[in-house]
């Protein structure tokens, strides 16, 4: 049993009928129940969200809202239900070890969450005894937990009278008021105007029936406005431009940066270090690198190889292995070289099994690394 304490059993209220709308005014004191009503028949079934009637686990629905960030549905699912097959409640989560809860989250990226959501579960195990705050307030005093997330929180697990305001509920509001201004801008005007979505009660309903119209109706490419429930006197719509709401800002394209991976055998094994626990890809497993420089040069990278005994001479694998991070994309060449079975490994790294390397905390970036370099 989760240690975490449940919502309240959810009452379903019945959403009276809405008729004819005759006002813009009308429309907007009637979209709540609208809402609700098209959401209690086309809500989506997923793994974290509670069904009619059933309460609201907390751990469930953090630990959704923490892999949700920058990641899909899809992406999400199967790390979701590993991570709760392997720790149940937040306090199991508490007493794992931080390289268990990365090993798990390899592959999911942005791996500054997976170190928040372990420090998060350590804190409520050891300051709440394992139950969740259940206000806005409490919840963002927690490692990890900002505005959103504690505002998400908040209302779906708690019924607390917030709307938080994700990617979905962001699209939906600035397609249904016009809103011009341009993100990140125009972020405090589309939480206060979302807020206007949130009907008196059932809180946590009104949230996901907005995610789940952004998801599934609102979509960023070729809505399905005719079947939306909040068509009528949706500003966008009107205009027939809803597909370049809401406004964005241009993104500036970080500048390139390359280096070099060092990719070292020992007879079955494979020389590994663990990246500093600050900074990109913190606390995260990798094969020794160099500097990762918008001024590579094969040179100054090849002198921060690792030095070993008895090394096979450095040998440089064709082509180079690409990947995006938020602020800048990577280009790495991959170096190679063998040592004999008792070479020892250099001060801070380590030598691990090449046949389980799946079970290692390496961000996906290493594992084309890795791929790349073993590919004979």
């Amino acid at each position: 049993m989760s240690l975490s304490a449940p919502a309240s059993r959810r009452k379903k209220s019945a959403t009276p009928d809405v008729g004819p709308l005759d006002s813009g005014e009308a429309a907007a004191t009637q979209r709540p129940a609208q809402i609700l009503a098209w959401y209690d028949r086309h809500r989506r079934r997923l793994p974290w969200r509670a069904l009619p009637g059933e309460s609201v686990d907390p751990y469930r629905v953090w630990l959704s809202e923490i892999m949700l960030q920058q990641t899909t549905v899809q992406a999400v699912g199967p790390y979701f239900m590993k991570f709760l097959d392997r720790w149940p409640t937040v306090s199991d989560l508490g007493r794992a070890s931080q390289d268990d809860v990365l090993r798990m989250w390899a592959g999911l990226g942005y791996y500054s969450r997976a170190r928040n959501l372990h420090a998060c579960a350590v804190a409520v195990l050891r300051d709440h005894g394992g139950v969740f705050p259940d206000t806005e307030e409490g919840l963002r005093a927690l490692p990890g937990i900002g505005p959103y997330t504690a505002s998400a929180i908040a209302a779906i697990a708690f019924e607390r009278q917030c709307m938080p305001v994700d990617g979905n509920i962001e699209r939906v509001t600035s397609r249904l008021y016009a809103v011009e201004e341009a993100l990140p801008k125009s972020k405090p005007t589309i939480v206060a105007l979302a807020a206007t979505l949130l009907g008196p009660s059932r809180a946590g309903d009104s949230a996901q029936a907005l995610m789940d119209l952004g998801a599934t109706i609102c979509t960023p490419k070729k809505p399905a406005c005719s079947l939306c429930p909040v068509n009528d006197n949706c500003a966008a719509r009107e205009r027939g431009d809803q597909e370049t709401f809401p406004r964005k800002a241009p993104k500036k394209s970080g500048v390139l940066r390359r280096g070099a991976a060092f990719v070292v055998t020992r007879q079955g094994e494979l020389l590994v270090r663990t990246r500093a626990e600050k900074g990109l890809l913190g606390g995260m497993t990798e094969v020794p690198t160099s500097d990762w420089l918008a001024g590579h040069d094969d040179a100054d990278a090849l002198a921060q190889a690792p030095v070993l005994k008895s090394a096979t001479p450095w040998h440089r694998k064709v082509g180079v292995v690409s990947h995006v991070f938020t602020h800048f994309p990577l280009e790495l060449v991959v170096y190679t070289a063998s040592v004999p079975a008792r070479a020892k490994a250099p001060e801070g790294m380590r030598w691990v099994p090449i046949a389980t390397l799946d079970g290692e905390a390496f961000p996906n970036l290493m594992r084309k690394v890795i791929a790349h370099g073993l590919d004979d």
